[in-house]
């Protein structure tokens, strides 16, 4: 499982992808989520502050959970609980370039991977081809009198 720091992955992002175009929250969330439903795993992303008044936009991300650290709270103390009460912090990878949850991380012994390696990881997941579909008709064989036609044409006799 995944636990992102939000605000830090759309930093590293941001400067990765310096010319193209900034992307929301909300479409880093889409982004992720894609990703995840695609290599079969979870995640919750954690960002600052309380988030946008109309949070509909989160809803209905595939294998993503969306959290606001909210007033008073950061990102860095949330994520750090998370990682605190796990029952099972080998199984978590914590995302972030930030070393006080890269030291959380490690002091538990879950992995951690720093933000911009991450989004690389992403890139080429996504932008990998999908291997395209066999036809139905390979797995069916031929039919009986496609299979006489080729009998006829090569000259054998069932």
């Amino acid at each position: 499982m995944f636990i992102i720091d939000g605000h830090n992955l759309l930093h590293s992002m941001q400067k990765a992808d310096e010319g193209s175009e900034s992307v929301s929250d909300v479409g880093l969330c889409r982004i992720i989520g894609r990703y995840l439903k695609l290599t079969g795993q979870s995640g919750t992303i954690v960002f600052d502050g309380t988030g946008p008044r109309d949070k509909s936009g989160f809803d209905d991300i595939s294998n993503l959970e969306v959290f606001f650290a909210g007033l008073g709270n950061d990102t860095d103390t949330v994520i750090e609980d998370k990682i605190g009460s796990s029952t099972a912090p080998r199984r978590l990878t914590i995302v972030s370039s930030d070393r006080r949850l890269r030291k959380a991380a490690r002091a538990r012994k879950a992995i951690s991977v720093k933000s911009e390696v991450f989004w690389n990881n992403i890139q080429k997941q996504l932008s990998r081809k999908k291997a395209a579909k066999e036809p139905a008709a390979k797995r069916r064989g031929l039919s009986e009198s496609e299979t006489k036609q080729w009998l006829e044409f090569f000259g054998l006799e069932q």
